[in-house]
C-alpha cells in the first residue's frame, strides 16, 4: 500500500494531549546570529523540549529535533534513550515532555500517569520491522520460523548450538544478543514470539544500546539478535536480516511487507506520547506540530517505514480530535488515546 503524505496548517494542540528516558543527546541548539537581527524579526521561541524513551524511535526524533533547530534556533530538543519502559517511568513522573515508544503504553503505565495527573495522547508516527539478524558470514540460514525463534528464546530454553535449532545447521555455538528488559522492543518481541511480555530466557547479552547489539552479533559467527529495522539497514555490510516464517512462508522485512501485513508477527507501529501540560508551552506545542506535519519525510530520510494509508487516516482523526479538545474547557484532561497496538497496520 502506497503511503500518503499529508500537509497541514499549524494546529493549536496546547492544552490537549495526554502523558513518560538515558543517553542524552542535544539535537538542536542554534545560534541567535542565524537570524538577520533587529526589531523587524518576529519573536523567537526559546526553551527546552525534554524527550526520553525508545532507542528504536530515538534516531527519528533526533532528526526531527535537528530540523526543528534550524527553524527555531532558540529551542533545545534533548533526546534520551532509556528504553520505552524507562521513558514512561520518567514521563509519568513529570520529568519529560514527550515519550518515544516502540509499543503502546501498557495498563500499569496508564495507571501511573493517571495517579501523577499526567494526561497524554498517543500519536503513531512511523512503522518498524523488528528484524532478526545474523552476521554476514553466516551461510547456513536465510529464513527462520516463529517456532524456531520460540524454541531459542522461550524461558527455560537450553538450546546452545545452531545444530539444535536444525540438525542440518553446523554445530556452531549460539551467541544471543537482545534489548534489555526496559526496552519496548524486548516487550514486543517476547509477546509476539513467546506469547507473553518479558517472557524470555535470561542467558543472553542484553543492552539498551542497539549499536552494542549490532557489534555483538556481527563479531561472532554464531551470533543471533533482534532490534529495529533502521539499525539493520545502517549495518548491511556487517549483518544479514533473516526472513521470518509465521506459517505462510518466508517473508523479508521491508516497507511493502510491513504495510501489507505479510511481515508478521514482527511488524509494529512506533509512537509519540506528548504530555498535555507540556503542550501548554509554545516550544513543545510547536515542535509536536512540526514533527507530525513532516513525519513522512522524516521516516523516509531516517530509514523508517512510513505510515500506511489507513494509519494516515487515523492520524488525521487523532489530530482533529486534539483540535476539538483544545477548543473545549478542560480538554487537556483527556487521558485516553487509541492504543490498539497495531496502529491500523
Amino acid at each position: 500500500m502506497r503511503p500518503i503524505q499529508t500537509k497541514r496548517t499549524a494546529t493549536r494542540l496546547g492544552a490537549l494531549l495526554l502523558a513518560p528516558a538515558a543517553v542524552v543527546s542535544l539535537v538542536s541548539c542554534g545560534s541567535e546570529s542565524e537570524a538577520s537581527g533587529g526589531e523587524d524579526q518576529p519573536d523567537r521561541l526559546t526553551g527546552t523540549v525534554q524527550i526520553d524513551g525508545s532507542s528504536t524511535v530515538e534516531p527519528l526524533t533526533k532528526l526531527a529535533g535537528e530540523r526543528f533547530g534550524r527553524q527555531e534556533p532558540g529551542v533545545r530538543v534533548k533526546v534520551e534513550a532509556s528504553g520505552t519502559g524507562g521513558g514512561f517511568d520518567r514521563f509519568c513522573a513529570g520529568e519529560t515532555d514527550i515519550s518515544d515508544a516502540s509499543r503502546p503504553i501498557n495498563d500499569f503505565e496508564k495507571e501511573t500517569c493517571a495517579n501523577w495527573d499526567v494526561p497524554y495522547r498517543e500519536l503513531t508516527i512511523a512503522n518498524d520491522a523488528l528484524t532478526v539478524v545474523v552476521p554476514r558470514g553466516n551461510d547456513w540460514i536465510d529464513c527462520i520460523s516463529t517456532d524456531q525463534l520460540k524454541r531459542i528464546w522461550e524461558p527455560g530454553s537450553t538450546l546452545t548450538s545452531w545444530q539444535e535449532v536444525d540438525p542440518t545447521f553446523p554445530d556452531e555455538p549460539l551467541q544471543l544478543y537482545g534489548p534489555d528488559t526496559d526496552s519496548g522492543t524486548f516487550d514486543y518481541f517476547t509477546d509476539a514470539i513467546n506469547g507473553e511480555e518479558k517472557a524470555s530466557r535470561s542467558d543472553f547479552t542484553p543492552s539498551s544500546d542497539d549499536n552494542t547489539l549490532v557489534k555483538g552479533v556481527s563479531e561472532h559467527s554464531g551470533g543471533l539478535g533482534y532490534f529495529g529495522f533502521t539499525y539493520f539497514d545502517e549495518n548491511r555490510d556487517k549483518l544479514r536480516a533473516l526472513e521470518v516464517d509465521a506459517g505462510d512462508g518466508c517473508v523479508a522485512p521491508s516497507t511493502a511487507s510491513v504495510q501489507d501485513g505479510s511481515y508478521k508477527p514482527l511488524a509494529r507501529p512506533l509512537f509519540l506520547y506528548p504530555s498535555a501540560k507540556a503542550l501548554e508551552r509554545p516550544e513543545v506545542e510547536t515542535f509536536v506540530e512540526f514533527y507530525v506535519d513532516s513525519h513522512t519525510d522524516f521516516a523516509s530520510e531516517a530509514g523508517y517505514i512510513p505510515l500506511s494509508e489507513v494509519q494516515e487516516q487515523k492520524l488525521e482523526r487523532d489530530l482533529e480530535r486534539l483540535k476539538k479538545h483544545s477548543a473545549q474547557p478542560g480538554g487537556a484532561g483527556d487521558t485516553g488515546g487509541d492504543s490498539g497496538g497495531s496502529g491500523g497496520l
